[in-house]
């Protein structure tokens, strides 16, 4: 393999529906911060589909500079031998130095097949993405190469961080954990150079038929939106007393979420757990009531513009990175801050 052949930052721009994924938007935004550090003036988003040509105009104006297109009536629905095939194809035809791809249920199962077709490494479920040298440290005796993607990611169920590069085949390949990345602003007009490229599809034993597709229905808000997250943690006692933090959520036009011990105990669903094994989230204001900080924990919030932490151990963790911290038994705080709260608005109308 000859590595100078391998240019550029590709990502793969999931679809479902003919609708663009978040997370591919959010790829975008960090394969421009690669790009940079690269020196590459280009961000390609590979769009795979049936009808989806429409989609271009909305990856140009997040930041793709070109747009590979695989239209064909095989890839209607997500599958994976069509998908990986088509995906393979632009890699081995357009040879990208970088290939980013979500870590979402498609992703997850497309990113290994992809890599293992491309005879590649692949790091899954990444958290943290930058250009830099590998090995970290120089090591006598060992080549340190430069301008190596730095893939880091949650390992042994959370409780260490990892580095992880592959130095010594192309592409180097990284499925990222939706919530983790940021959009940039969308530049409206913006437009793409298109390539319409598509390998051909012969049907072989590992095409699976379609029988019937059963969407979920969901009443569970989807805590990656809310501008405003009222979390939870051991700390808070019981599933009973969620009811503090329901009314608080409520004055504020938020969402309540959870720590994952919250989840393990059975008090609330796991699609409303924050953290490294839950949801990365971003809000405007994130609450962090009985919750002690954990690093896990931590690391699918701290990127929160404002956190206020509760908390009755002056001790915990949380205050570390807390913007405001409040020490008390929660019991009495929250219906107190909820009556202000809901008094101050009240008066504002």
């Amino acid at each position: 393999m000859s590595l100078e052949e391998y240019k550029g930052v590709y990502i793969f721009a999931q679809q479902v529906d003919n609708e663009l994924s978040n997370i591919a938007l959010e790829l975008l935004g960090k394969a421009k911060d690669l790009a940079s550090s690269l020196e590459e003036k280009k961000v390609t988003a590979v769009l795979v589909g049936s009808d989806v040509k429409g989609l271009v105009d909305q990856l140009a104006e997040y930041g793709a500079d070109k747009v590979i297109v695989v239209d064909d009536p095989e890839l209607k629905d997500y599958r994976t031998e069509p998908y990986a095939h088509a995906l393979a194809s632009v890699v081995n035809e357009f040879k990208p130095e970088i290939l980013l791809v979500g870590a979402t249920a498609i992703g997850r199962d497309l990113g290994p097949r992809v890599s293992a077709r491309l005879h590649t490494g692949l790091t899954a479920d990444c958290t943290q993405l930058e250009i830099g040298d590998f090995p970290l440290i120089a090591m006598p005796g060992k080549e340190q190469k430069h301008n190596q993607l730095l893939m880091t990611r949650p390992a042994f169920g959370g409780n260490t961080i990892a580095t992880i590069a592959c130095p010594d085949y192309r592409p180097q390949m990284a499925t990222v954990r939706p919530g983790v990345m940021q959009k940039i602003d969308p530049i409206k007009g913006a437009k793409a150079e298109v390539i319409e490229f598509n390998p051909g599809f012969q049907k072989n034993d590992c095409y699976t038929e379609i029988l019937e597709i059963v969407r979920e229905v969901s009443d569970v808000a989807d805590i990656q939106d809310a501008k405003i997250l009222v979390s939870g943690g051991r700390g808070v006692g019981s599933p009973e007393n969620f009811k503090l933090l329901d009314d608080l959520a409520e004055v504020l036009h938020g969402t309540v979420s959870c720590s994952r011990a919250v989840v393990d105990a059975g008090w609330k669903p796991k699609d409303l757990q924050v953290g490294q094994t839950g949801k990365t989230v971003r809000p405007q204001l994130y609450f962090a009531i009985g919750i002690s900080g954990a690093i896990q924990h931590v690391a699918g919030m701290e990127e929160s513009d404002i956190i206020v932490a509760i908390n009755k151990d002056p001790n915990a963790p949380i205050f570390d990175v807390a913007d405001y911290g409040v020490v008390g038994d929660l019991n009495k705080i929250l219906p107190e801050l909820t009556k202000k709260i809901a008094e101050a608005l009240a008066e504002k109308k």
